[in-house]
């Protein structure tokens, strides 16, 4: 197993704690200190009232991927502002997001995050930004 191998395992044994996300059937399909890339096939539990994704359920994807990018720094992050913009309604199928960091300091850490259906087109846009903490994580 490679070093990247096995840091990829360790973030997945930590992340597999978070029983929200798992419940919500997303699952974690690459991470790095910065990045992170999730999962998650769409299933009835997930729309809402008229047939369409739940935007509770975009934002879950998000913010999972958002959580993973940025914790997996090694210091515990925790997010202090997050939004969404949605472009495309989606019933089926798998949804992939991927999260980039693009500013990180100290105490202070902000990502994108872009959610995708399978044809590639984009589906919503988030950004989040966390506060670092001191403490660090069993992986760090």
């Amino acid at each position: 197993m490679t070093v990247l191998e096995q840091d990829f395992s360790r973030y997945q044994q930590q992340f597999e704690k978070d029983l929200f996300a798992k419940n919500a059937g997303i699952k974690l399909v690459e991470a790095a200190p910065g990045y992170a890339k999730a999962r998650m096939k769409i299933s009835p539990e997930h729309l809402n009232s008229v047939g369409v994704l739940h935007g509770g359920a975009l934002f879950t994807l998000a913010d999972f991927t958002f959580a993973v990018a940025s914790n997996a720094h090694g210091k515990v992050a925790l997010a202090i502002d997050a939004e969404i913009s949605f472009f495309k309604s989606v019933s089926a199928g798998t949804l992939t997001a991927v999260a980039k960091e693009i500013s990180l300091h100290s105490k202070l850490g902000t990502y994108l995050v872009d959610i995708f259906n399978e044809k590639g087109e984009l589906l919503a846009n988030f950004k989040g930004t966390v506060y670092r903490k001191n403490e660090t994580h069993p992986f760090g």
